[in-house]
């Protein structure tokens, strides 16, 4: 399907464009996301007439969301989650999740701005992408921990998923002692 893009899309073009994409991506993402229109002599008529109304509107969206992107880039968000010993999340922490707590920060940010490559599935620190415009891209980091003061201690750079590793000669000179109190006190009885 041929269609003529009302705004700039990645990988597929700029706006004023006409492309043509797959009948399902216009019909399930581009055209109900007002992104796209259907590319008929009418609809191309009808864009012509509105193109400067358009580029206007998406100049002052663009600004918009160059304004947010300077003071949300470099922010931190600590998003608190149950996690085993080693540092795996029993579950995993999704866009929603981060954009909830960017709102939280007081910013606006749709689930939908967030751009996630994989889920994050430990704790830590982790740098996300968020897409504020088509052409404007802020850079932030979510702070992952099981506690305030855990996700406190990562932001100063110490390493919290260290599991001390106690070896089993350890443990032998541990319980040995142990039981050498243990027998000492029995005998004297």
């Amino acid at each position: 399907m041929e269609v003529i893009l009302l705004e700039r899309v990645a990988k597929l073009g700029q706006m004023g464009q006409t492309v043509r994409v797959k009948d399902g991506y216009a019909r399930n993402f581009l055209l109900p996301g007002g992104k796209a229109l259907r590319a008929t002599e009418a609809n191309k008529a009808h864009f012509d007439s509105q193109r400067a109304q358009l580029e206007a509107r998406n100049l002052e969206s663009k600004s918009e969301a160059a304004g947010i992107a300077e003071k949300l880039t470099g922010q931190s968000f600590i998003i608190i989650r149950q996690a085993g010993e080693t540092g795996h999340l029993y579950g995993s922490v999704s866009p929603r999740d981060i954009s909830d707590a960017i709102t939280a920060g007081g910013f606006n940010v749709n689930r939908t701005q967030v751009v996630l490559g994989t889920p994050i599935k430990s704790i830590g620190l982790h740098s996300v992408p968020v897409h504020l415009h088509p052409e404007i891209i802020s850079e932030i980091t979510v702070n992952v921990a099981r506690s305030v003061t855990e996700a406190e201690r990562q932001a100063k750079g110490e390493e919290i998923n260290v599991v001390e590793e106690t070896t089993m000669d350890d443990l032998g000179l541990e319980v040995g002692a142990a039981l050498a109190d243990a027998g000492g006190s029995l005998g004297d009885r």
